[in-house]
């Protein structure tokens, strides 16, 4: 992999009150409803939406800054804050990650220039790694943002400053820069974060005919185009073959997958399922849930121009056991091409996980998700003094922890 996010720390964001997540090629967030996977994910989605809309838009977009800051405790919080650490650049490394930093802060006084209601600020801050050694940090505070170049040998710093409007946040506007200022740096994280997509198939919206693709087409986050975009991978017949042959392992009825055009005007395309003692293929209209996300996550895994980070909620939903293993080992293969942050509560699923691959999620009597709730380490040492038993047999007996209550924040 070219290049992954290596961790997320997170304050006072939804239940996430102050989490430092680390992120390998394959994440797999294990806990139970309600201890804040998703809103794990939800904070990619809101980078992801500040990037296209700007900071306030974003924020409104979600009732406010009131609306996802953390609601337990005594007193509510007046500063939410998301930092990443990533090797997204050239020149970034593991020892030398690209960093970003954002700070909301609301004040509680009202103001004239905000009509009356709280008055929010925002500071940014972006970190490089840049050749022979030189670094490079932008800094964006009020309506000023600053460019630093240090160069370690002589102690020398080369700085510029300009204007930013007061709530625009800099991975919305910094991309704009030239490349000499930073703008190539703040352009790649913004399009790594802006590429990423939280997959869960819509099965009634997965069912119905799309239009074909050719070339680079992105299987969408609800795989509403999956008849064409399942199309679109049957032109590569070795690829192709596999897919199959990894469906009729889970669906022994399968014996092909199979397309054709439907009418009028809109040349669409559908799928149809070939099984074994039917007289006429079954229309993908007419299968099963658990057969059609099945599908959608084929697809998803086989996709061979995948975005930078692929988060796929409740993964095992709909699906038959004997999949379990399957999708492990696909999402381990495709995790060369995109990270991956998947959420499950499925011990199932869990049992076929490597300790380097789970973080385990609790969630405390004050509302504030505990993720992870135990180190890799732990784990690791847990499931050799258990005699190697199963990860998720270890975890929903509690050994490995688990809060297996509450509700979402």
């Amino acid at each position: 992999m070219p290049g992954q996010l290596l961790e997320l720390h997170v304050e006072n964001f939804r239940s996430l009150r102050d989490v430092t997540i680390p992120l390998g090629p394959l994440t797999i967030l294990v806990g139970a409803n309600g201890v804040g996977k998703s809103n794990v994910l939800k904070v990619f989605d809101l980078l992801a939406d500040i990037i296209q809309t700007d900071l306030e838009p974003a924020l409104e977009a979600r009732g406010g800054f009131d609306e996802i800051a953390f609601w337990g405790g005594p007193k509510p919080p007046t500063t939410l804050r998301i930092r990443l650490k990533a090797t997204w650049t050239t020149h970034s490394s593991p020892n030398a990650p690209d960093e970003y930093d954002l700070k909301v802060r609301r004040y509680s006084a009202p103001s004239n220039k905000d009509n009356g209601r709280y008055r929010l600020t925002r500071s940014e801050s972006f970190q490089f790694k840049r050749t022979r050694g030189r670094g490079r940090r932008i800094s964006v505070s009020g309506e000023r943002a600053t460019v630093i170049d240090t160069r370690p040998s002589t102690e020398l710093e080369d700085s510029s400053e300009f204007g930013i409007q007061r709530l625009s946040s800099g991975l919305s506007t910094l991309p704009r820069l030239a490349s000499m200022e930073g703008g190539s740096e703040v352009a790649r994280v913004a399009a790594e974060l802006s590429s990423f997509r939280v997959f869960d198939v819509n099965v009634d919206a997965a069912r119905l005919p799309s239009h074909p693709y050719r070339g680079i087409v992105d299987l969408s986050s609800s795989a509403d185009n999956l008849a064409g975009f399942l199309h679109l991978l049957h032109a590569d017949k070795s690829l192709w073959r596999q897919l199959v042959e990894d469906a009729r392992s889970v669906l022994p009825q399968l014996e092909g997958i199979e397309f054709a055009r439907v009418g009028g005007a809109a040349d669409q395309v559908t799928v149809y399922l070939r099984e074994r003692g039917l007289r006429r293929p079954t229309p993908l209209a007419d299968a099963s849930y658990g057969t059609i996300r099945l599908l959608g996550l084929l697809a998803l895994l086989y996709d061979p121009d995948p975005p930078a980070l692929t988060c796929i909620e409740e993964i095992d939903h709909g699906l038959h056991p004997q999949a379990l293993q399957l999708i492990v080992e696909r999402l381990r293969e495709a995790s060369t091409r995109t990270q991956f942050i998947v959420a499950t509560h499925s011990p199932a699923l869990t049992d076929r996980l490597r300790p380097e691959e789970i973080v385990i999620c609790e969630r405390n009597d004050e509302g504030a998700s505990l993720i992870p709730a135990i180190t890799t380490h732990d784990v690791r040492a847990i499931v050799e003094e258990s005699g190697e038993l199963p990860l998720g047999e270890l975890w929903f007996s509690g050994v490995l922890g688990g809060d297996l209550t509450g509700d979402e924040l």
